[in-house]
Formats: C-alpha cells, sequence, structure tokens
C-alpha cells in the first residue's frame, strides 16, 4: 500500500509540475498621467506684464470700471471698462491654474491649483502680489480634454511637486495586479466653472453667473469637490477658518443672496443659511434633471439653468423658476425648454440667459415670460458664455469676444463694443 501511495505522489508531481492555479490575464488601458512642476518654481509664477491678446474665454470678475477676465490655466487679464463703448486691455497678471477669483476692498483673490493666491488691485493697471495660501484646495488639478480616469495615487504626492498638466499613456497589467483608477476625474473640463452674478456693492466685486467663489461680509466661501472653504478677510491675509465642510456630490457654483449660499450641483440647488457664517447650516434642496446648472436670486427668486453635454449630464435644456421666500421649503415655479442655456444674470426684473447667443427677458411674471411680448432681445450673432449685468451695462463673456450692451432702454438694446477672444 505504501509503495503505491508513494507512486501516486511522484506521479502528481509530474502531472501538476508544468500546471498553475491561475491563468496570466493582462488588461490594456489608457490614463491621464501627471505632469508635475517643482513646488518652488511653481510658486514664484506670479508676475504682472504687459497686457496680451485674450485667447480663451473664462471668468469674469466687474470692480471699480475694471474687468478681469480668467485666462483659463495661465492667468488674469485687466481691462480697463471706464468706457464700455471702447473697452482697453492694461496688464496680465500671470498665475498658473488660475479658473475662479472675487473681489473685496481692492484685493483681487484668486485660486492656483492647489493654493489661494491674493493681489492689491488699488491701481488695477498695476496688481501688485501680496501674497499665497498653500495646499487650500488639494484636490484641484488641471482640467483634461478626455474622459480617461487620472492616477490618482501620483497625483496626490507632493514630493513629485505640483500637476500642472496630464499626459496620455496606454498600459497593460496583470489582472491580478491590476487597480482601477480614480475614476471621478475622468473628462474635468472648464464648464463647469463659472462665476455666480450678484451686484456689485461694498467694496466687492460683481461676478458672473455659475461661481465657485462667494463672499459674505468679510467671509469668502469656496466650492471644490463636494467640500465648502471658508476664509475670514478681515485681516491683512485670508485665513482659513474652520475645517472644509461636506456641503453635497459635486457642487459646481454659490451664489450669495441675503443671508444664505444658494448652490448648483448636477441634480439640484443646494441651500444653505448664514446666521453664523462659520456655521452654514443646510435648509432645503430643489432637485431637477441631470445636467450643468447656474443660479442667480433676484426678489426671493431663484433662475437656474441646467444644460445638457458631454460632461453635463442627460439631453436636457431647462430654465427652472423657484420661489425661495421660505428657504426651507422652495417652491418649483415654472420650468422652459431652452436651447443649451449658460450662464446668466438678473437686474430690476430683467433676466439675461446665454441661450442660442444672448436672450433678454423681462420677469415681472415669472409664469409668463417666454410670452412675446415679455422677450426684450435676442442677439444671435455669438456664442454667450457669462454674464454680469451692471448699472444698465451689461457684460457678456463669448466664444469670440466680450460684448457688451447698454440695456438702459429695455426696448432698444444696444451693443456698444466687442472686445476680441482668440487670435
Amino acid at each position: 500500500m505504501q509503495k503505491i501511495t508513494f507512486f501516486l505522489f511522484i506521479a502528481g508531481l509530474f502531472v501538476f509540475a508544468g500546471c498553475k492555479d491561475y491563468v496570466d490575464e493582462y488588461v490594456t488601458y489608457t490614463i491621464n498621467e501627471p505632469v508635475f512642476m517643482p513646488a518652488g518654481e511653481f510658486r514664484s509664477a506670479v508676475e504682472v506684464e504687459q497686457p496680451k491678446s485674450i485667447e480663451k474665454q473664462g471668468k469674469i470678475v466687474f470692480h471699480n470700471s475694471y474687468l478681469y477676465i480668467s485666462q483659463p490655466g495661465k492667468g488674469i487679464h485687466v481691462i480697463d471698462n471706464r468706457d464700455p463703448s471702447n473697452p482697453k486691455n492694461v496688464a496680465f497678471i500671470e498665475l498658473l491654474g488660475n479658473a475662479d477669483m472675487h473681489v473685496r476692498n481692492n484685493t483681487l483673490y484668486a485660486d492656483s491649483y492647489v493654493d489661494l493666491v491674493w493681489l492689491d488691485i488699488t491701481d488695477p493697471a498695476k496688481p501688485v502680489y501680496k501674497g499665497r495660501k498653500a495646499e487650500v484646495f488639494p484636490l484641484a488639478f488641471p482640467p483634461t480634454d478626455n474622459v480617461y480616469s487620472i492616477d490618482y495615487e501620483q497625483s496626490m504626492n507632493r514630493n513629485n511637486g505640483i500637476v500642472v498638466g496630464w499626459k496620455t499613456v496606454e498600459k497593460k497589467e496583470l489582472v491580478r495586479h491590476y487597480k482601477p483608477r480614480w475614476w471621478g476625474w475622468g473628462g474635468l473640463n472648464d464648464d463647469g466653472v463659472m462665476y455666480a452674478a450678484s451686484a456689485e456693492s461694498a467694496g466687492v466685486g460683481a461676478v458672473g453667473s455659475m461661481s465657485r467663489f462667494a463672499i459674505y461680509k468679510d467671509y469668502l466661501y469656496t466650492v471644490m469637490h463636494n467640500q465648502l472653504g471658508i476664509f475670514d478677510l478681515s485681516g491683512d491675509s485670508p485665513v482659513k477658518s474652520v475645517e472644509d465642510l461636506y456641503v453635497g456630490f459635486n457642487v459646481e457654483t454659490i451664489f450669495s443672496y441675503k443671508d444664505c449660499m444658494f448652490m448648483g450641483t448636477p441634480t439640484g440647488m443646494i441651500i444653505y443659511a448664514l446666521e453664523d457664517p462659520l456655521k452654514p447650516v443646510r435648509q432645503s434642496m430643489i432637485t431637477h434633471v441631470f445636467g450643468c446648472d447656474p443660479v442667480v436670486v433676484e426678489n426671493d427668486i431663484a433662475y437656474v439653468t441646467v444644460r445638457s453635454g458631454t460632461f453635463c449630464g442627460q439631453d436636457a435644456n431647462e430654465l427652472i423658476i423657484v420661489d425661495v421666500s421660505d428657504v426651507k421649503k422652495p417652491k418649483h415655479i415654472v420650468t422652459y425648454n431652452m436651447k443649451s442655456p449658460k450662464g446668466l444674470g438678473i437686474d430690476n426684473g430683467t433676466l439675461f440667459v446665454c441661450d442660442d447667443g444672448l436672450r433678454v427677458f423681462n420677469t415681472a411674471d415669472p409664469r409668463t415670460i417666454m410670452h412675446p411680448d415679455n422677450m426684450l432681445a435676442h442677439f444671435g450673432n455669438m456664442d454667450g458664455y457669462d454674464v454680469i449685468p451692471f448699472n444698465n451695462v451689461l457684460m457678456v463673456i463669448a466664444e469670440d469676444g466680450i460684448y457688451q450692451y447698454d440695456y438702459s432702454e429695455l426696448q432698444h438694446i444696444k451693443q456698444l463694443s466687442r472686445l476680441p477672444i482668440g487670435r
């Protein structure tokens, strides 16, 4: 019996010697690998230069008769707009990774990828760099121009420097070694990054419609990747007052109105009360179909646009109007179909919507703004992106230029100027 058992054991060795308990299988995938810049070099790259041509549309801020226009990822153009019929490009602030900005008391606050930078703009044509707070937006990365994931682990390794771009590479790995990458960053672009319209007052700039930056009293509020950051601006330099607050999935925009913050997400509008500015309290949320959405508010009526597109969601293009007189119980008033609405602004009952160019509505009765009598104007000669209405002058940033209109006579709105964008 022992001889038979030994024979079977030896035979088994020969039978299984050439076999494995698995088969090597490979997975091939494409990923965005980070391009790094040394942190010291990145943080020294702030220069005020001679004016440059505006090559691409970005965010806009208006303060003390000057326009500040973000060149996505590159810096900020300064435009002397004291004569809206003849705007003049007077300076360029080189600021890597810039997308968002706001102004308070002659100080321009702007993001620079992971950092917050501020400049003195007492003389708007000669901004003066004042300081930088590092690593306050740790998850802020450059946009990608594709749907591939990013290599998150590499990107978060600060020993390599700051991520300033991406290179697309194809990789092949054994299935048993493969780890799915962070899907959430694939396809980042500039679309969901605009400004929320508000009137210039008390030293605070007026900004466009879909903002990730808002100012309330002495505080700067920022929304990035589900987190709300709060900075105290009462001193010489901004101070991060509290830990970031989770406010909702993919909050894209923020708008300050009365003592509340109205936040746009791909699925709805969230309202937070600011009775204590350092402790925002969620009041309510009104949902809509999935899509990109800015929001503006006037006279307790909120106007929200929802846009379809590659990075925005389903095939819905709408203007949604909501009664927010009770922020705990917002009430839907009406929804209108649009073509592809983007930024919007409201001024004393006149609504400006970047849709099929630019559309202007009388909102005296929100339920009838689509009536022909309430369609005040339609300018279809450009692709409007965002707007700032201020003191009867409408500033529109479009793909091919900055258009300005005089709307002091609503029945006779007229174009004042166009400052070209692009070569």
